[in-house]
């Protein structure tokens, strides 16, 4: 009997040798350099502050909008209680919950003044990871060795349209969201080369990547979602599987189960809010393709920006991938996808495609075009690293991509920028209840934020009667105050009506209305002393998405537990056939 065959050490298994490379491959050499180049990204941090792009204020004062709501025990804020100057708004229905909850938790744990540069810094090293991770997995091993799986992940964590985003944009949820794409072409390939046993496996991990994108950012996810729709539909035709389609299709059910709690609510409340707005003049697709031309000086220098990095890209990816001939000869069908795939993004960033963008679903909420890039830029990274095999062509990329950014500091729109008194001012808006500007998509139908009273009390009497107001408690998601009324009135709130306000005027539910032009609650009391309790309920889409979420991880657990328990049989047999 041969049972030293039964060892391990000497001729592991397949699977244990594949957990053994996972295990070691993210160690000290290729975190430090990822690390090192996401550090460097922020140099000029200290020299100028931080970067105050577009998105800069939505996604800071939301962070202390849930820092202050975690305070007074709400773990899943939903009403933005400060937005539109203490008006309120339901922000964190629509919104996408990860960037806004890894942003409250830096600002808990560090000073204000630096979160942001932590939240860059993270974002900017999960992204090199996740690329190193795909590239330890997909190179050939015989031709690439540790450092091109180094040189790629830091390329794609420092990558051009990765800096445009840090200086020009501050889209965290969006730079949080390009770690997934690796991760999505990962899974990919596993769905397509896996074993007979494993076959149906890439179902789980996939799904979590496309729940994690819906819970990141929208835009990002819709990407991902079309990204893999070609993917599978390319390797299904090229291997004539219908297997690689039943995957795909599995993990986007599954995907959306589990951020139904998210999903669900951010569906069905749209009616409740101006959603339109999210595409409104500047903002839509046909105002952002690349190269394009409006009336606004300071979006077309961006514009020009965003297109000379998308060119820059493009160009590599052309070069790179004809380059690439001996990576081509033995992984042909890869370089086919992800050249149909760069294709895809660079033709969806033209006016050409304007068609596409009107009648692909949820397309035109991507507002902007050039957010294709987030794509482009993981294929950008991997073929400029298996076409360049020598170091000063991967030299003249990285060199050529600094000195586009430089020429767009300097000569087209320098990032403006903020200073700790800035982020001070922030604070001190929060703490006062002053507030903040809100957001236009998520105004409550009927609310004009143009024509509220910054400076209004929040309960005073809309008509002739007098009123002794007595407040009690005045949170994000529960106010109550008693009025004492000369007669029946009503009472105007320094809160905008929205239908998942629950209100109840001495223990009994009554109709609120928004007063016209402004959108205010107005609050019908009686004659003599009313107790008034205002709660934001928990309506039935989001205790059905909750549901659906719940059942959809007790499914995923199940299916998981059940295939290990299937391949642990099948993994001793070989060996104890041995023995």
């Amino acid at each position: 009997m041969r049972l030293g065959k039964i060892s391990t050490v000497e001729n592991p298994a397949p699977e244990l040798r594949g957990t053994a490379r996972l295990r070691t491959a993210l160690w000290w050499a290729p975190l430090l350099a990822i690390g090192s180049a996401a550090f460097a990204v922020e140099i000029p941090f200290f020299f100028l502050g931080t970067p105050s792009g577009h998105d800069v204020e939505f996604h800071l004062y939301s962070w202390l909008e849930v820092l202050a709501q975690w305070k007074h025990g709400i773990f899943y804020p939903r009403w933005a209680a400060l937005a539109h100057f203490a008006y309120g708004e339901p922000r964190f229905i629509f919104y996408p919950p990860a960037s806004w909850t890894l942003g409250a938790g830096l600002s808990a744990l560090f000073p204000w003044t630096i979160a942001s540069c932590i939240y860059i810094w993270i974002a900017l090293v999960a992204a090199g990871v996740a690329m190193f991770i795909l590239a330890q997995r997909s190179l050939d091993p015989q031709k690439f060795d540790r450092r091109d799986a180094i040189f790629v992940a830091v390329l794609y964590a420092v990558n051009p349209y990765h800096l445009v985003i840090v200086y020009w944009r501050s889209a965290f949820a969006e730079l949080l969201a390009s770690c997934l794409v690796p991760l999505l072409l990962l899974f990919v390939l596993k769905a397509v080369d896996g074993a007979k046993e494993e076959r149906w496996s890439p179902i789980v991990p996939l799904a979590l990547v496309l729940a994690a994108a819906w819970l990141t950012n929208a835009p990002a996810a819709v990407m991902i979602h079309y990204s893999l729709a070609l993917l599978v539909v390319f390797f299904a035709w090229k291997r004539r599987s219908a297997r690689i389609l039943l995957v795909g299709a599995g993990a986007v059910a599954l995907g959306a189960g589990l951020a139904a709690f998210y999903l669900l609510p951010a569906i069905y409340e749209q009616r409740w809010v101006d959603i339109a707005q999210a595409v409104s003049q500047g903002s839509r697709p046909a105002d952002n393709f690349l190269f394009i031309h409006t009336s606004d000086a300071d979006h077309d220098a961006f514009n020009r920006i965003i297109s000379w990095v998308a060119i820059l890209e493009m160009a590599v990816v052309v070069v790179a991938a004809w380059s690439a001939r001996q990576w081509r000869e033995t992984q042909r069908e890869l370089w086919m996808a992800l050249l149909g795939w760069a294709a895809v993004c660079s033709v969806l960033m033209f006016p050409v495609a304007g068609l596409l963008w009107k009648i692909l679903p949820k397309m035109e909420f991507m507002q902007f075009p050039w957010r294709w890039l987030l794509c482009l830029s993981m294929i950008f990274s991997l073929l400029a690293t298996v076409g360049l095999r020598r170091w000063w062509w991967r030299t003249a990329v990285v060199a050529v991509s600094i000195l586009v950014i430089v020429v767009a500091w300097q000569h087209v729109q320098a990032p403006w920028w903020d200073n700790a008194a800035d982020l001070r001012e922030m604070q001190d808006n929060m703490a006062t209840g002053a507030g903040y500007e809100g957001v236009e998509e998520y105004t409550p139908i009927g609310a004009d934020p143009a024509a509220i009273d910054k400076d209004a009390r929040n309960v005073t009497v809309d008509g002739p009667a007098h009123a002794d107001i007595h407040l009690y408690r005045w949170e994000a998601e529960s106010r109550i105050f008693t009025a004492e009324m000369s007669a029946a009135d009503q009472l105007k709130l320094r809160l905008l009506q929205y239908p998942a306000w629950r209100v109840e005027v001495n223990g009994r539910v009554v109709e609120t209305a928004a007063r016209e032009g402004t959108g205010q609650m107005l609050v019908p009391v009686g004659a003599g002393m009313n107790r008034v309790e205002i709660r934001l309920v928990r309506t039935w889409d989001r205790s059905l998405g909750g549901w659906i979420s719940l059942l959809a991880a007790i499914v995923m657990i199940a299916w998981t537990l059940v295939a290990s328990a299937r391949r642990r049989p099948s993994d001793l047999g070989p060996q104890l056939a041995r023995v």
